[in-house]
């Protein structure tokens, strides 16, 4: 399911996060090394649907830092210059139950000098550990509310409970980046962490009652629920066989930002005009991406032909 325009040839994506090595630990068998971490799959997953991209991150000069820019190169995203430092390449250990989900340990690095951001720029998207964990989390947030008018910003908190610290200054953290940003997406799992007791509808509520424009939650098998405004969509999931379900909020991220791109959405999302209609069309498209993800193993986001095919 693909949107019915084009990219608009100016659309330029910058992602701003931490890159690292997934090592994959499947019940019975060897564990399996891929390149991992939320931002860095944002930008594969939109350059693999053609949106040209550029990851600010931090990666080491060492093998799984080359196999970390060769799989970028592999969608054509770039690496902005500063990107590749002394330090080694970070790593998080994800151990697969029966049912494919995940859970995750951590060897992590997240420091940024001085981002010296790539103009023109259409889309800046952060996320995870590196919009929270300092001193790295300084420079995403400068970004944000340093970027020029008319740039689309997107965040996805994609919560870590066991590197990003206590519940309360987590939640300080992305309140305060989410009130600058256009596009918020969650899980049901973000969320429950992020605010016990609270329902889904109501935080949907309170994310646009603080000035986002569209808000996103994910909820796995139910499908997701979006609001803008006074407008919502919930939506039921693409039927799929699960393999796992490693980058698939990703996939829905990159999915949903390239549905906003390439679907004429960009100048409704940033006045903040988007009508139920408009939700239901970005949803599926995200949903789709999610789908053709969860099929395969890995964080294995579609192609342009691969999301029409849906």
């Amino acid at each position: 399911m693909t949107p019915d325009r084009s990219l608009p040839a100016t659309t330029r994506a910058l992602v701003i996060g931490e890159a690292l090595i997934d090592i994959v630990r499947r019940p019975g068998a060897e564990p399996v090394s891929h390149a991992g971490g939320s931002p860095m799959n944002v930008a594969y997953g939109l350059g693999r649907l053609g949106v040209p991209t550029t990851l600010v991150t931090q990666i080491g000069a060492d093998p799984f830092g080359d196999l970390i820019a060769e799989h970028l190169r592999s969608a054509g995203v770039h690496l902005l210059p500063g990107s590749v430092t002394a330090s080694a390449t970070s790593s998080a250990t994800a151990t697969l139950d029966d049912a494919g989900a995940a859970t995750y340990d951590f060897d992590l690095r997240w420091d940024l000098p001085e981002l010296s951001l790539p103009a023109p720029c259409t889309l800046i998207h952060t996320g995870s550990i590196a919009a929270v964990l300092q001193p790295g989390a300084r420079a995403v947030l400068g970004a944000f509310t340093g970027a020029p008018a008319g740039t689309l910003l997107s965040y996805d908190p994609n919560v870590r409970p066991g590197i990003m610290g206590s519940r309360d200054e987590v939640v300080r953290a992305v309140e305060e980046l989410a009130a600058a940003a256009h596009v918020v997406k969650m899980s049901d799992e973000d969320a429950a962490w992020l605010y016990p007791g609270r329902d889904l509808d109501q935080i949907t509520r309170d994310y646009v009652a603080a000035g986002v424009a569209l808000v996103a939650i994910t909820r796995g098998g139910d499908g997701a629920m979006l609001r803008a405004g006074g407008a919502t969509a919930e939506l039921a999931a693409h039927p799929v066989a699960v393999v796992d379900t490693i980058g698939a909020g990703d996939s829905f991220m990159s999915g949903l930002l390239y549905a906003i791109l390439a679907g004429g959405a960009t100048e409704a999302v940033l006045q903040n005009a988007l009508g139920a209609t408009d939700l239901g069309r970005l949803g599926q498209t995200a949903l789709a991406s999610a789908a053709v993800t969860v099929s395969r193993a890995g964080a294995n986001p579609p192609t342009v032909a691969e999301l029409a095919a849906r």
